[in-house]
């Protein structure tokens, strides 16, 4: 009866086998590639690298104007504008300015490499259900693994670094762009695409002139998702050598700072809501300007 009370397991000497195969494996893959794959990243490290010190050597005004600009673009709305520079204005007065907009420089780059990556494959799952097949057990396991799990290998192959950290920020934050993506495209009505088809659209066309206007709002749904995801994941990226709110809230942790904890967490929360509704805003309007209904 032991057999049904004591499930069978790996002998330990085999198992401790596998384990060491499986790390002196990616060790040797680390030290091959590893240089190799943080020079292509280069390009990356520069304009993140050039983006933050932009942001952080332009005076706190022009910040503040090009914030309600963008802001006023997005939402032809005064109350979000005003309310963006007053939440900017009262992170700068309680000291953490230079933090957010490192923060704001990454969130920036990582939200830029999701979109552009993540929209083709979304693209590209909605229009062949193989790759749709393919992808999702992919994006599944991007979105359930625990994100300290996937920074051991990225760790192992480059380091510790802004890379690494932007990295790991973006394979947690792009399966929703992704997913949402793909969605939006397969709810475009049938009898719309039937009717483009009629009139002689070729499949680009479709794609560019019916597909992706009404797939819009979906996909800044998703847009909006991957940079609250991104937000989420700050923290835990300093712990690996990005810098921004982060920081501030890994040290509170480590010593108890309540307060300090708590203002760059609330930081944290204005931008993910200033990001959230700039988008949002932006989607409808753009749906709006086209007279697409859904």
């Amino acid at each position: 009866m032991e057999f049904l009370t004591k499930f069978p397991v790996m002998d330990r000497k085999s198992l401790m086998e596998l384990r060491k195969g499986i790390d002196q494996t990616f060790r040797e893959f680390s030290r091959a590639y590893g240089d190799g794959i943080e020079a292509f990243f280069d390009p990356l490290l520069f304009f993140l690298i050039r983006l933050e010190k932009l942001l952080l050597a332009t005076p706190w005004p022009i910040i503040l104007l090009i914030l309600g600009g963008l802001a006023w673009l997005g939402s032809r709305s005064w109350k979000l504008v005003v309310g963006s520079m007053l939440a900017f204005m009262a992170i700068g007065y309680f000291g953490m300015w230079k933090d957010c907009m490192a923060t704001v420089a990454i969130i920036t780059v990582c939200t830029i490499m999701c979109i552009a990556v993540g929209i083709p494959i979304g693209v590209l799952m909605a229009r062949s259900n193989r790759v749709e097949r393919s992808m999702l057990p992919v994006l599944d396991m991007m979105q359930t693994i625990p994100s300290f799990v996937y920074l051991i290998p990225i760790l192992m192959l480059l380091g510790i670094g802004k890379i690494p950290g932007l990295i790991a920020v973006c394979i947690y934050a792009i399966p929703p762009v992704i997913r949402l993506t793909n969605l939006g495209i397969r709810e475009v009505d049938k009898e719309t695409i039937e009717a483009s088809e009629a009139f002689g659209a070729t499949k680009l066309q479709k794609l560019r002139t019916v597909q992706i206007p009404l797939a819009l709002p979906t996909v800044f749904a998703g847009v909006n998702q991957t940079i609250m995801m991104a937000l989420a994941m700050v923290v835990i990226a300093s712990m690996i050598g990005v810098k921004g709110l982060g920081v501030p809230i890994l040290r509170a942790i480590s010593n108890q700072y309540l307060a300090l904890g708590l203002f760059n967490g609330l930081a944290i929360v204005a931008l993910a809501i200033i990001f959230d509704r700039i988008t949002q805003e932006y989607g409808r309007r753009i749906q709006k300007h086209r007279g697409i209904k859904r």
